[in-house]
């Protein structure tokens, strides 16, 4: 049996019921809270190893349940899936650019919800399975950009840049393959998986933040008119 802890934030028992009852069909040890100052504290007294996180909560809000979480270094590896009624693509680029690993609406597959929680859980453990001629741990160093796979740490100019965890495995996967043109679908499947729910505009913005964040070493990201992104050789 898979003993990875799930913790379920969502304040309508009824779904946080059915999700419960399938995570643990699945063979996940589940907790259930209903608000966000309940998941900050039950994350602090037990951290799970995996959150599925409502938007729409009482009080304090999904995305500052997100931000909080990925901005705290005890707690910023543990992978985030939002689930809420909210679709809209504004909603799911701020929570993506929050850290946010996926992102489902309601309503929603049980399957589905199943299938998206294994697959971030591998995406943590395996870190971008991507291939790659250089060892997925080795520090990778383009001029004044350093980039520590195994510490998830990014310098420039030898000073660290906070990114989410979004925003790192995009830099990564580009910094992997100078010269290598990735379309937007590429990005995300890379990225997230296949079939993630977001439109490739999403990576457009993602794009422009990480530029933001990186400063100088922003201008190693190029944008390939028509196609998509590389990174300079």
């Amino acid at each position: 049996m898979n003993r990875t802890s799930v913790l379920v934030v969502e304040d309508e028992a009824d779904i946080r019921e059915l999700v419960r009852y399938n995570l643990e069909k699945a063979g996940y040890p589940v907790r259930g809270v209903a608000t966000g100052e309940e998941a900050l504290a039950a994350v602090e007294s037990d951290p799970p190893e995996l959150v599925i996180l409502d938007l729409m909560l009482p009080g304090m809000d999904g995305l500052t349940v997100c931000e909080r979480l990925k901005k705290d270094p005890t707690t910023n590896s543990i992978p985030i899936v939002m689930l809420t009624a909210k679709g809209e693509e504004s909603d799911i680029v701020r929570g993506l650019n929050l850290g946010a690993d996926d992102y489902i609406t309601k309503p929603f597959s049980p399957r589905v919800l199943i299938a998206r929680v294994q697959a971030v859980l591998r995406r943590a453990s395996d870190d971008l399975e991507e291939p790659d001629p250089r060892p997925a741990g080795k520090t990778i160093t383009i001029h004044n950009l350093v980039i520590r796979p195994q510490r998830h740490e990014v310098l420039v100019d030898g000073k660290p840049i906070e990114l989410t965890a979004t925003e790192f495995r995009v830099l990564l996967l580009l910094a992997r393959k100078p010269g290598w043109v990735f379309t937007r679908g590429q990005i995300l499947d890379g990225v997230h998986g296949d079939n993630y729910a977001i439109t490739e505009r999403a990576v457009d913005v993602q794009i422009v933040g990480l530029r933001k964040k990186l400063g100088s070493a922003g201008a190693y990201i190029t944008t390939v008119r028509g196609v998509g992104y590389r990174f300079k050789e």
